[in-house]
Parts: structure tokens; C-alpha cells; sequence
């Protein structure tokens, strides 16, 4: 097994003292081989950290010198060093088999790691964990962790994940549980299949079952137009009301029994049948939002109460881990320029500005999903402006269901600029980027209008569209 590469060295770390450069492969630290980057943490916490570090066809000893807990301050090329446990499920909604051909390889690679499931807060259907994977996360707490369950009926949650061990792998659920490991659940629903009494089913068996998850989302399957699987398909608008009729339903049975809501909808499904979102208090501190759980109603407290802190991501590693790169969604988004423009109050607000920057006084438009437009749309008008707009974003790339502003793409969004007026400026929040670039690979200074990269919170957009870029 190959070590971690050090891409980075901060200066002044004590790996920067100890002699460390990008390049250097770490084969071992304390004697051990890390497997990952959470072994990596462990190993190196203590005050002399001895690493194996082989350079330019070379192999030698370094004894990094430290702070007991004070980070090396080297960053590794990679999350997992033994390979990513991939998925050897099939299941008929998976959107990585929806994805037309051409783009980068990751985005085509399906994990079930439960380390990147305690990493990135990753989707893990249990079906390839093992005694080995268990004994590791109960020893080195690593929590919490995220899991697919879909439904709790055996031969149904076999039949949707289209392996057999999806009948048994929620044994391993149960004991997460009991070993005190926090445990958020996840159901894609699909209509026809895991809906209705099945879903009643499924919500029931929490409650029987896993009544220590610490939130179950009901989220509904995304349908690109490279769909295969002929059982897949949109909701209905009734469809849609009934799940949420049935989640609210089971809400009031949680939290008379359990003290707590338990089960949440997704903001999709408010949509879809033209409800209005729950309040504030309703998802019980937003532990789930950034899988589409209160977002909404999250973004909206940020854009509206002036110094509201935006909705922190969810916990976990990425709290306490030196080096560990960011990869997915926690990866850096922006790749032009950064500036920082004063907000009210004075606080900060990064904005990154494209090749050209319009007049301080010009109209200001908003890029987002047509999901999006949906919530935004609402609080931009609020602000009685009529230089401030939204401009709704249609996902043609896609196709299908597909409305996210997270899966906006650069052909999209430059068909949207291209009919829109030059010297306007033009907001794109940051969550459809990685590294500068949308996932069909374009960057936002391929754009027809230059664009400023704006952080996806409600606080950030409110700062953006009152304060003007300094000139």
C-alpha cells in the first residue's frame, strides 16, 4: 500500500521545522502504516511523531517535534490511503448511473465507506461493513456516521438496493446504536415503491427498531434525463402532499413518544406541493439541512435577521482534523480572485469577482436552480428593489427533476447570462463549484458575464447584495 503524499506544508508547522516538502510520501508513522487519514490524526498526536518518509527513490526517518495535540500542518493527497470501499449495490434511483458520459472519473465512482460517511457525512448503506470496520468505529468513536436505510421491511430494502444483504445489513444499524455511535438515517423515497404503506412501514420500524437515530430524512429521488430504470419516476403533486401528510403524522407519534421529531421532510417536497416550510423550531437546530432539511427556512433566518451567523455545517471530523483534504462539497469552492467587501456591521464577506467588474450603482441579479428561485425569489423581493432580481437557472444538462442549485452546471448557467444585459452584476452562490469549476468541468471565467462567487447562506447573499465590491 502507497503512503499519503504531502501536497502542502504550512509555514512555520512543525512539519515545516522537521524538514517535510510537498512530494514526500509518508510510508508510516510510529511504525504503522495509516489507512486513512483519521489514522493518520491518531498517530500523530502525541509531542515526537517518528515518520517514515521515503523521497526521490530514498527512504528516512524524520521525529517531528511538537505540542502534544498541535497539529503537523502537512496536508495528504488524499481522505483514504487503501483505497476507497466501493458500492456493490444497484440501486435503481443511484444517481451516479445517471450521469452522462464525458466528465471527470470521480464523479463516477459509488463509495459505501463508512469512513467517508464519518468524513463527509457520506451515505452509507452498511451492506459492506464488517466486525473489523465495527470494533475500529466503536474503539476510535467515530460519530456520527450516516446510513441509508430506505426501508426497514428486509425484502423490500433488498429489492430497492438490488443486493441481498441490504435484508440484513440494518443489524449493524442496531448496533451502532447500542454502542452509543450517533446515527442520522436517510430514506429515498420512490414513488410506487417505498412510498405509501411502505413508508408508514419503514417509519414504524424506526420507531421500533432505531428509535436512537438522531434524525431520519425522507428526501425524494432525483430523475436526470439519462434515467434507464423504468420503475424510476417524478412525483406526483399528490404524491408529494402524502408524504409529507404521513412524515407530519409520524412526527406527532415521535414526539409524544420520543420527545423529539425524529423524521423530517425534505424542502423539495414542501415544494412540490406548494406548501409553505415549517418553522424554525419545527427541525428541532437544523442538524440535517445541508441534505436539503430546513434549508430553506435556515436561509431565510440568515437573509433576514442582520447578524445572524449562518447555519454551521455539520459536525464531525472535519472539527478537530489537521490535514485531511476537502474533498466534495467541503472542498474549497471558489477559483478566481477573492475579495472581502465590509457587510453590515462590518462584517466580513468573501466575494470572488470575475475578469470584469460592473459599475458600483449597477442592477445585481441572482444565478440559482430553479428549486432555488423557488425560496430566493421571495426574500430578494422583500427587499423592495428594483435593481435586484433573480435569475432562475434551468438545468438542461440534467434534464429530468433536477432543480438543485448544488447541480447547476457551466453550460447552464452561460445559456442563462448569455440573455442577460451586459454590466449588471451577477451573484453565483458558491455550492454549485469545486475548486473554481462547475461539474461539467466548466470555470466561471468561461462565462459570457462576469460573475461574483458568493458563499451559499442566506447572510452572505444578503451582504452581497447590499454592499458593492470596493473600486
Amino acid at each position: 500500500m502507497a503512503g499519503p503524499q504531502i501536497v502542502a506544508v504550512a509555514s512555520g508547522s512543525p512539519a515545516e521545522r522537521a524538514g517535510l516538502r510537498p512530494g514526500d510520501e509518508v510510508a508510516a508513522i510510529a511504525g504503522e502504516a495509516p489507512r486513512d487519514v483519521i489514522r493518520w490524526q491518531l498517530l500523530s498526536d502525541g509531542a515526537e511523531v517518528p515518520l517514515e518518509v521515503r523521497r526521490g527513490g530514498g527512504r528516512f526517518t524524520v521525529v517531528v517535534a511538537k505540542q502534544e495535540g498541535e497539529p503537523l500542518g502537512a496536508e495528504v493527497d488524499s481522505a483514504v490511503f487503501d483505497g476507497v470501499q466501493t458500492c456493490d449495490n444497484h440501486c435503481e434511483f443511484c444517481f451516479v448511473h445517471q450521469m452522462p458520459r464525458g466528465m471527470r472519473r470521480s464523479l463516477y465512482l459509488k463509495d459505501d465507506d463508512y469512513r467517508l460517511s464519518f468524513l463527509y457525512g457520506n451515505f452509507t448503506t452498511l451492506t459492506r461493513f464488517t466486525e473489523l470496520d465495527y470494533e475500529r468505529v466503536v474503539t476510535e468513536r467515530l460519530s456520527p456516521l450516516y446510513v441509508s436505510i430506505h426501508s426497514t421491511d428486509p425484502d423490500v430494502r433488498a429489492a430497492i438496493l438490488q443486493n441481498r444483504r441490504g435484508a440484513v445489513s440494518l443489524r449493524w444499524l442496531r448496533l451502532l446504536l447500542d454502542a452509543g455511535i450517533e446515527v442520522h438515517g436517510q430514506v429515498v423515497v420512490c414513488p410506487g415503491v417505498n412510498d405509501g404503506d411502505v413508508l408508514a412501514d419503514t417509519l414504524a420500524g424506526v420507531l421500533d427498531r432505531f428509535p436512537e437515530l438522531r434524525t431520519l430524512c425522507v428526501v425524494p429521488l432525483g430523475l436526470s434525463r439519462f434515467n434507464r430504470q423504468p420503475r424510476m419516476r417524478r412525483h406526483t403533486r399528490a404524491e408529494a402532499a402524502a408524504v409529507v401528510d404521513l412524515v407530519e403524522g409520524w412526527q406527532a407519534v415521535f414526539l409524544r413518544l420520543l420527545g423529539r421529531r425524529l423524521a423530517f421532510v425534505a424542502d423539495e417536497y414542501y415544494l412540490m406541493c406548494g406548501r409553505s416550510f415549517p418553522a424554525a423550531e419545527h427541525y428541532e437546530g437544523f442538524d440535517m439541512h445541508e441534505d436539503g432539511i430546513g434549508m430553506a427556512r435556515a436561509f431565510e433566518i440568515e437573509f433576514s435577521e442582520v447578524g445572524h451567523a449562518p447555519t454551521p455545517p455539520r459536525p464531525g471530523f472535519f472539527a478537530w482534523v489537521d490535514g485531511a483534504p476537502a474533498d466534495g462539497y467541503r472542498a474549497p469552492r471558489q477559483g478566481s480572485p477573492a475579495e472581502v467587501v465590509a457587510g453590515p456591521g462590518g462584517s466580513p464577506v468573501q466575494v470572488s469577482l470575475g475578469p470584469r467588474r460592473a459599475g458600483r450603482t449597477a442592477p445585481v441579479a441572482v444565478l440559482t436552480g430553479t428549486l432555488g428561485a423557488a425560496v430566493v425569489s421571495p426574500l430578494v423581493e422583500s427587499l423592495g428593489r428594483s435593481d435586484a432580481r433573480v435569475v432562475p437557472v434551468e438545468n438542461r444538462f440534467f434534464g429530468g427533476n433536477i432543480g438543485v442549485t448544488g447541480l447547476m452546471v457551466g453550460e447552464d448557467a452561460a445559456r442563462a447570462l448569455a440573455g442577460e444585459p451586459e454590466g449588471h452584476r451577477y451573484l453565483l452562490p458558491d455550492v454549485c463549484l469545486s475548486r473554481g469549476r462547475f461539474l461539467d468541468g466548466m470555470t466561471t471565467q468561461e462565462l459570457p458575464r462576469p460573475v461574483e462567487v458568493v458563499a451559499t447562506h442566506g447572510r452572505a447573499l444578503r451582504q452581497a447584495l447590499d454592499q458593492r465590491p470596493s473600486g
